[in-house]
């Protein structure tokens, strides 16, 4: 049986250069640049020493109506999943197969395990909506299922939304200062300055985590675990995106796409010869 779902609103401001607001699809499309440099960047930062991202395949895809990118990628976890795991797990079990379709505004991704088979799956659905996160059931979710879904609001710009061992003074939109759009600090009423501002463009994710880990005596404990895990993995990402806008604000999709061709070499040479690195487990 799957554990209650929960959905994460990430308040995730995306700024565009000075100058008139641009169409609502022009500006999902910039905040769609951003979000794609800051995977490719959040890969290499956690990929060394063996362990990290392996791209399979990266290819455009449409189906049944749907268009957009699919990307087939390996995570292997040795060193970032909790000790008690790595202590039962067999010997090369701990590698995930994600398979994503970034169809945006809407992307879906399933993890898979080929060791545990059905017995684990992570689904994440993703909306994303140009509004302040006020929009109820996005993913359209039978009445029954919503009633025990769990809804956690994220403020990326919320000091105590970050441990101290994840924290980097670099990547703290609370104190991040755009060059190029002059956008940032966030203070602490930046959501309400933000509702106040139509001509500021912006973005809310929400993204519907649907977790499976059956094993016995494991199961709750897990289940809870990689809920957390998310939790700390979005908030960790687009407190990163926000923060890097200077680095992605000018480029385009072609520029993406080169660079994600330049990332999966890289990510392979990582994996080869640079130390481990990255987050590591809460236990």
């Amino acid at each position: 049986m799957n554990t209650p779902g929960q959905v994460f609103a990430l308040y995730s401001p995306f700024i565009l250069p000075f100058g008139p607001r641009l169409s609502q699809h022009a500006d999902q499309r910039v905040y769609q640049v951003g979000q794609l440099y800051a995977v490719a960047e959040a890969s290499k930062s956690e990929t060394g020493g063996g362990e990290g991202v392996e791209v399979l395949v990266n290819e455009p895809y449409e189906k049944d109506g749907e268009k957009g990118q699919y990307t087939h990628k390996v995570y292997h976890l040795q060193s970032k999943v909790p000790q008690f795991v790595r202590m039962i797990a067999p010997k090369g079990s701990l590698e995930v197969h994600e398979k994503a379709w970034n169809a945006y505004p809407y992307c879906r991704t399933i993890l898979t395990n080929t060791y545990m088979k059905d017995k684990f799956m992570i689904k994440i659905e993703t909306w994303h909506k140009p509004d302040m996160g006020n929009e109820e059931n996005v993913h359209k979710l039978d009445e029954n299922v919503w009633k025990n879904t769990e809804v956690i609001n994220i403020d990326i710009a919320e000091r105590s939304c970050i441990s101290d061992k994840d924290y980097k003074p670099e990547q703290d939109p609370a104190i991040f200062k755009s060059v190029k759009t002059g956008r940032g600090p966030l203070g602490p009423d930046w959501q309400k300055e933000l509702a106040q501002n139509p001509n500021c463009p912006h973005m809310c994710a929400y993204k519907l985590v649907t977790v499976e880990f059956k094993w016995m005596g494991l199961q709750n404990k897990m289940e809870s675990y990689i809920q957390k895990v998310e939790k700390r993995l979005f908030t960790h990402f687009h407190r990163q995106l926000f923060c890097s806008i200077d680095k992605w604000v000018d480029l385009t999709m072609e520029d993406i796409r080169r660079m994600e061709d330049e990332t999966q070499k890289e990510l392979d040479e990582m994996r080869k010869n640079d130390q481990i690195k990255g987050m590591s487990a809460d236990e």
